[in-house]
């Protein structure tokens, strides 16, 4: 059975007789939060804090199909070598490494230089190679605009270098989006220090 409270009908619920389980709040008869079989719709999520201590690669899974926002959250992170940092989003056929938009730009407050780079694998976080002392911090925003089509858009601030990274871009899946990949440009460098997390929501 399924429930929805303060429909646009003179009762205000509605039940419908199916085996969905879903319980659905309106107002004015627009749904405002609903309660899914896969988890609940309208609210903020957290995922769980992962340490970007070892490995090459950090991975988010099982992001319910209703998400249409994602928040990547980066504290302190770094790696061992110059490969740029970059997330890249997958569905049930796995992780996709291609068909990516994305463009990142640093100003160096030093000396109010830029720099930009260009990506197509993922979404790069930063606009010139990086180094194995750099740490970085900041939150990459995920927007569903339609169907399976993602937009990207953040910022980031690297403190060695004292630089802040803007960064932007599109993706479309092949499917529904279920997961996200923390890795670098060249799949090869492994973590070695710092937080991320990701927030979710419908």
């Amino acid at each position: 059975m399924a429930v929805t409270l303060n429909a646009s009908t003179t009762t205000g619920l509605v039940q419908s007789a199916d085996t969905s389980g879903e319980i659905n709040l309106q107002s004015n008869g627009t749904t405002k939060l609903s309660v899914l079989s896969t988890g609940v719709s309208g609210v903020i999520t957290s995922g769980t804090a992962a340490a970007s201590t070892s490995g090459t690669s950090i991975d988010f899974l099982t992001i319910p199909s209703w998400v249409k926002r994602i928040a990547v959250m980066f504290n302190g992170v770094s790696t061992s070598s110059t490969s740029i940092l970059l997330v890249q989003l997958g569905d049930s056929g796995g992780v996709e490494n291609t068909g990516y938009v994305s463009q990142a730009g640093t100003v160096f407050n030093t000396n109010n230089t830029t720099r930009g780079s260009s990506f197509t694998t993922g979404f790069g976080l930063y606009g010139q190679t990086s180094d194995a002392t750099y740490t970085f911090t900041g939150v990459l925003s995920i927007f569903n605009i339609t169907g399976t089509t993602f937009l990207a858009s953040g910022s980031s601030l690297e403190s060695t270098n004292v630089s802040v990274s803007t960064l932007s871009g599109s993706k479309t899946l092949s499917g529904t989006l279920d997961r996200v990949r923390i890795t670098t440009v060249n799949g090869t460098d492994t973590f070695d220090a710092g937080t991320i997390n990701i927030l979710y929501e419908g």
